[in-house]
């Protein structure tokens, strides 16, 4: 039997200590629980799906409005949605939208409400083709379309 050193238990701990660290930050196994919910839609309306806040609870659910608008600069898409009670849809939004609800797009580029940090000339849109994101000029005509968000009652 071979002598056992100090130096090879202190080896020995600091390697379960590590273990024991990378075991409390890996991903433990979670049940998510959907509540239910009664989404009202006027006619026309789709519901295109949930967001989540960072911390995975629901925050509300995404509803496009019907109809779109065309040829549209920036400032005249806001229009176009406020004028309607609703908002154009975030980045995030139109990124759902494309994957729940996109036979209700033509393969276009459409508007998003953020403007784009590194020039506040220019604002992100969704191209509904291929899938990705982008930035141009306000003035460029894109088509947009208006959502909604519902945030369930907690009564």
């Amino acid at each position: 039997m071979t002598a056992v050193t100090l130096e090879q238990i202190q080896g020995e701990h600091d390697r379960i200590g590590a273990l024991i660290e990378k075991f409390k930050t890996q991903s433990i196994p979670t049940e998510y629980r959907v509540d239910a919910a009664t989404i009202p839609l006027a006619a026309g309306e789709r519901l295109a799906g949930p967001i989540f806040k960072e911390d995975g609870s629901l925050d509300y659910y995404l509803i496009k409005l019907p109809g779109e608008g065309t040829d549209l600069e920036w400032d005249a898409a806001q229009e176009y949605a406020a004028s309607r009670g609703a908002l154009l849809p975030t980045l995030r939004e139109l990124a759902l939208m494309r994957t729940n609800l996109r036979d209700a797009f033509v393969s276009e580029a459409y508007r998003s409400g953020e403007q784009y940090e590194g020039n506040s000339a220019y604002a992100w849109y969704q191209y509904f083709l291929y899938g990705y994101q982008g930035n141009g000029h306000k003035s460029a005509a894109l088509r947009a379309v208006a959502v909604r968000r519902f945030v369930p009652s907690v009564i």
